[in-house]
């Protein structure tokens, strides 16, 4: 995805017109504008200057980000940085102040004089024409310090695209000319004599000059606490952009040498003291510390490091001196994936988003006509000309598309920024928005339920040997082997600081055992089948073994020549907080299903232990696509896992969560990654979803309701007499107010499951899929190749539609896939272009 800075927008119309001016571009296969950052994401292969040139021709500017400064990563961050910094509020406060000065003198001469009676200069009393044109040389001043309003609004307007500027400029201008007109009427009157005191004042009352200048005043009170708010969504982002080191001492040839981070390559070897920030990703070589991964991670604790430890950049040397061996630089870091995950979740658009784009589309054409047909309206109806543009003017500048346009945007940043801060990464706005929709959660077992690293939890010596000396021969010959079992005894060993007895002559038996010559006597170890052909295993032992295999436990034989020195019990462990989140999962109504390859009594054991709904043991790896599949019948189904092997079932899960500790490629086809590989974290990935999607529904409500109330109340229609700059007050808050509820997200609890319930949602329907490769649809409504492109954009839009090819003349569509896709969805998309599905052909 390519990410561009666009500038000049002002409401959600502008944003809407800016995506459907990239969208229309051939070979952009989806484009997404955020109002929010300014920023705007474009997959396809349109080159950035064809993307560029549209934009401009839509009224707009853009910029690839990061451009000018290809030529240091850590100058492209700065430029990032610099792009989030909220550069409207400084120059909306000067604007505001100017503007206030002139405002103030303007009400005082317009309502102190006439209102309160209060003092002017001797030539302005009883002089209605001087009064008149003094207040509209202010409001003049006024309009002019607040000209972008009226420059955006009507190039808009040229352009056949009005936005919120439109309606400001409209409102603010027909206050204006009205007002100019009343004065010539004026000026007329005493030409020819006609005028007397009281026609004058009638007419003198008739003036909207400081209607025109209050509204663009109000107005940029409102966009400047709405750039403050907008400001502090992204704060998370900013956060991280500003962990991104700039320097690293290098270490050549026994000499340290400061050098610009572009310069660290793979390999490299730096050196890191107390307090200083990791550089690049890298694996301890010498020395140990302990390391501040709170950034990363959300652990307020620091982890210890020793040698062949991993360490991230961007993470904080606490105490004491390391040298490391150079990893991932630059734009591969942990740190950059997860800049650029929370960058892309921000440049994304949630589905839900598309409810307001497609009103904000319509919206101020359709508050333009209102506007007409009330000032029509009050005019047929036998009221004065400024009594019906009052209203008029009132429906213009309280209608409010700004608030729409941020609605789900600004919750979506401060969510997805909630959620890095505690190392729950959301790739997409749609991931954020699907998570808390998930009616089943597949877990992997080994490393996701468990540690993934078995361990001793039970020695039991033979009758005469004690635990001692038994795990001491067991140590001495596990140590050879690779096998995880063993490495666990191995472990134990050096976690009791044993004494490594000599092994000679070391010999394994596939699938079976080992045996070693150790202190002149051979020492085997292994399944209970292969020690039982050179030992005795009494009926206690016996017993004991059977119930620890029971409950999914691994017990090792060890003999020493025909003598049995014992069992020594291993079993891969659950989590700490696997039982707990397995509950809370429950807790909201999601199904718990674990899947393993081991054998139904082992992975009911754990299944148990976990307290999962459902075990589906004895699946290969393989499998766990198919198996994701048929779970999908019940409803939206999630995958957690983290191994090569979880990757296509990732893939194919509605959702797909990656344990952090995990392998790059489960990382990479995940939606979702926990940087913690904390188990309770997938539940509090689900709970903050949810929060986020309350807070959008929250701010629709408010964004539909108040325009709902506000407008019919501006044009007259419950007997109220709206003043023009009531509503433009009224429109400057309701911005404000999305803004400050979505920032209640910054408080959000991730891990008090206290007010957890289980939530309907709709099915996904998945009545028939693709079996892969490639299939054939008929759809109707398509008559040139711009509607070819757009049916095969936006199917293109749908997780394993590799490319689509349309034919208008034919009626159909060719489409090939790299993994079973549902044709509901493919009905939908092809509906969401603007045709028609008729099935397969």
């Amino acid at each position: 995805m390519e990410q561009y800075i666009v500038t000049g927008m002002s409401c959600a119309a502008c944003q809407a017109r800016v995506e459907k001016a990239v969208s229309g571009l051939e070979g952009v296969d989806s484009c997404s504008v955020s109002l929010l950052t300014n920023s705007m994401g474009v997959e396809g292969s349109a080159s950035p200057d064809e993307v560029i040139k549209a934009v401009e021709k839509a009224g707009y500017g853009a910029s690839l980000k990061g451009e000018e400064k290809k030529e240091s990563s850590a100058n492209r961050y700065e430029a990032e940085e610099k792009a989030l910094e909220d550069h409207e509020t400084p120059v909306l406060k000067k604007r505001l102040l100017t503007s206030l000065v002139f405002l103030l003198v303007l009400m005082y001469v317009s309502m102190g004089h006439n209102m309160l009676d209060l003092p002017v200069p001797g030539f302005l009393v009883h002089n209605h024409i001087g009064l008149a044109v003094v207040q509209m040389l202010l409001a003049v001043i006024v309009m002019i310090i607040n000209h972008k309003f009226f420059t955006s609004g009507f190039r808009s307007l040229a352009a056949k695209a009005p936005n919120m500027d439109t309606l400001v400029a409209l409102g603010s201008m027909a206050s204006f000319v009205w007002s100019v007109v009343v004065v010539l009427k004026m000026t007329v009157m005493i030409t020819e004599g006609a005028a007397n005191m009281d026609l004058m004042e009638v007419y003198h009352n008739e003036l909207y000059f400081e209607s025109a200048a209050m509204i663009p005043t109000l107005i940029t009170v409102g966009k400047m606490l709405e750039a403050m708010s907008k400001g502090r969504t992204t704060n998370a982002l900013k956060s991280l952009l500003k962990l991104a080191p700039k320097t690293a001492v290098l270490v050549t040839d026994g000499e340290e040498k400061t050098v610009d981070i572009d310069a660290v390559q793979v390999g490299d070897i730096f050196a890191v003291r107390p307090g200083e920030s990791i550089p690049a990703d890298g694996v301890v070589i010498l020395g140990s510390s302990a390391v501040n991964e709170s950034a990363l991670t959300g652990e307020s604790i620091p982890v210890e490091k020793t040698v062949n430890d991993t360490v991230s950049a961007g993470t904080i040397n606490t105490s004491g001196y390391m040298q490391c061996r150079t990893t991932r630089v630059q734009g591969d870091t942990t740190l950059a994936q997860i800049i650029r995950m929370v960058s892309d979740a921000a440049a994304t658009k949630a589905p839900i988003a598309r409810i307001a784009d497609t009103v904000s589309g319509y919206f101020v054409p359709f508050v333009i006509i209102t506007a007409l047909i009330t000032a029509a309206g009050w005019l047929i109806a036998g009221q004065t000309p400024a009594f019906a543009l009052a209203r008029g003017i009132s429906v213009l500048v309280i209608s409010c598309p700004c608030a729409l346009g941020l609605a789900t945007p600004v919750a979506i940043m401060v969510g997805s920024g909630t959620g890095a801060k505690a190392g729950i990464l959301f790739k997409t706005s749609e991931s954020l928005e699907n998570a808390g929709k998930i009616q089943v959660c597949a877990l992997d077992k080994t490393g996701t339920i468990t540690s993934g690293l078995p361990e001793v939890t039970d020695i039991h010596p033979a009758p005469g040997v004690s635990e001692e000396e038994l795990l001491r021969y067991a140590y001495a010959l596990e140590r050879y082997s690779e096998h995880p079992l063993a490495k666990a005894i191995t472990a134990e060993g050096e976690k009791r600081g044993l004494e490594l007895l000599d092994a000679q002559d070391f010999k394994t038996t596939t699938g079976s055992g080992l045996s070693a010559v150790i202190d002149g006597k051979t020492v085997r170890g292994g399944s209970y089948v292969y020690i039982c052909g050179y030992a005795d295993i009494d009926a206690e032992t016996d017993r004991y073994a059977q119930q620890y295999a029971e409950t999914g436990k691994t017990p090792l034989f060890f003999a020493r020549g025909f003598d049995l020195l014992g069992m020594i019990v291993t079993a891969d462990v659950i989590k700490e907080d696997s039982a707990r989140a397995v509950k809370e999962l429950q807790k909201m109504g999601i199904e718990v299903v674990m899947l393993t390859g081991d054998n139904e009594r082992t992975a009911k054991a754990i299944g148990e232990l976990a307290g999962v709904d459902r075990v589906i043991a004895g699946v290969m790896p393989d499998g766990k696509e198919a198996v994701i599949r048929e779970l999908q019948r019940k409803g939206r189904t999630a995958m957690v896992g983290d191994g090569i092997n979880d990757a296509p079932a990732l893939m194919r899960a509605d959702t797909g969560i990656a344990i952090g500790a995990g392998t790059d490629v489960a990382i990479d086809s995940a939606d979702i990654v926990l940087m913690n590989s904390r188990l309770t974290d997938v539940a509090a990935a689900v709970r903050l979803s949810r929060g986020v999607l309350r807070n959008i529904h929250e701010n629709l409500f408010w964004a539909f309701f108040y325009n709902v109330i506000c407008i019919p109340l501006a044009a007259g229609l419950f007997a109220y007499k709206m003043n023009p700059m009531v509503g433009a007050a009224a429109m400057s808050l309701s911005s404000f107010t999305v803004c400050m509820n979505a920032l209640r997200l910054n408080r959000f609890k991730l891990y008090d499951p206290s007010h957890d319930r289980p939530v309907k949602y709709r099915n996904v329907k998945r009545e028939e899929e693709t079996a892969g490769d490639s299939l054939t649809v008929a759809v109707e409504g398509m008559m040139c190749e711009h509607c070819e492109n757009a049916v095969e954009t936006s199917l293109k839009k749908i997780k394993g539609i590799r490319s689509a090819e349309a034919d208008h003349t034919a009626g159909s569509v060719v489409i090939y896939t790299d993994r079973p896709v549902s044709l509901d969805d493919i009905a939908d998309k092809v509906k969401e272009a603007g045709y028609v599905y008729k099935g397969k052909k």
